[in-house]
């Protein structure tokens, strides 16, 4: 079999939708999670998860559905402890991170499961992910993605200044629910594609990435998704063309993309935002000596080709990394 025959298998086309929505429906509702500064929630609520996916075991229920209704509950009893603010609200999250996680484990025990049957819930398995599976993932990811891109303006309000949203009528402590539940669909979501335990780095690196290049949040939700997507989709097949020399799981791939990803628009956004601050504008000090510059081969003015930044009364003109104003027949020099 080729590289390519491999894509005409039922199991691969599921693993591909399955990728590209899980790769949407995350970045977009961890966008809000960044611009709380709650990065790591994801990754709490993938903890809780796992005694979820236990208690389906252990039942004979979906592991599945189980898994989406504990983590719901868990992300909602972390908001509260949160919201409330106590000195050691960090310490019960942690027993809450821990208690689901070691919680799971013990369960999937007495489930009579091996180890092996939750590390497909753990850590992904795309190639084994059934067509009710791909139908239930469509579904949570169309109810994220809508609800996340409907209710942007209340949740970006939310999550940026909490006090302003509150003076302006929104219920902020209902849309902070919403932002933790919707958290948690998104986790359950990506379970089988990336793992409990790897789901935090889908909702967070996506959006660090597109945060280098953009300069709005619309863009960088956006940005977001679409990188999302590409590192899904991009990490599938990339393990599936290593799987033909060895076994390489699907989730860890897709998370290492995504982080290469970072990796390659790290330098341009420290590039863009160097460049911003050298744009801005000065601010108005009082009139101190000037220096003049050497004299050019050309006039500065707006079709000389440089950067002319706005400066009071006059433009400046930027060249040779200084920053030069028009001034009788030389130029002041910054």
């Amino acid at each position: 079999m080729t590289f390519l025959d491999l894509f005409s298998l039922s199991f691969m086309q599921r693993a591909l939708v399955a990728a590209l929505l899980t790769g949407l429906a995350a970045p977009a509702i961890g966008t809000f999670i960044v611009q709380r500064r709650l990065a790591l929630l994801g990754d709490g609520i993938g903890h809780v998860a796992v005694t979820g996916v236990a208690l389906g075991l252990l039942t004979g229920t979906s592991p599945t559905w189980t898994a989406v209704a504990v983590a719901v509950l868990g992300a909602l009893l972390m908001e509260v402890i949160r919201e409330r603010g106590h000195t050691n609200g960090d310490v019960a999250l942690a027993l809450l991170f821990y208690g689901g996680l070691a919680g799971g484990v013990l369960i999937t025990g007495l489930a009579g499961q091996g180890a092996a049957t939750l590390q497909a819930y753990l850590f992904g398995s795309l190639n084994s992910i059934s067509p009710g599976d791909v139908w239930f993932t469509a579904a949570l990811a169309v109810v994220v993605l809508v609800v996340t891109l409907g209710l942007s303006p209340q949740l970006f309000a939310v999550a940026s200044d909490p006090e302003f949203a509150r003076v302006a009528g929104l219920r902020v402590r209902a849309y902070n629910m919403l932002i933790a539940v919707l958290a948690a669909v998104s986790i359950t979501v990506a379970m089988r594609t990336v793992g409990l335990l790897l789901v935090s780095a889908l909702m967070v690196v996506p959006v660090a990435t597109s945060q280098q290049l953009a300069k709005s949040f619309r863009t960088t939700l956006l940005g977001a998704m679409a990188v999302g997507s590409l590192a899904a989709v991009g990490g599938l097949v990339l393990s599936a063309a290593l799987s033909f020399h060895a076994s390489v799981a699907p989730g860890p791939t897709i998370v290492l993309l995504a982080l290469a990803m970072f990796a390659a628009t790290w330098p341009l956004g420290v590039w863009i935002r160097h460049r911003s601050r050298l744009m801005a504008p000065f601010p108005e000090v009082t009139a101190t000596p000037h220096r003049t510059s050497g004299e050019h081969d050309h006039a500065h003015g707006p079709e000389c080709g440089h950067p002319g930044v706005p400066h009071g009364d006059h433009v400046d003109y930027v060249h040779d990394g200084h920053r030069h104003a028009p001034h009788g027949e030389h130029y002041d020099e910054h």
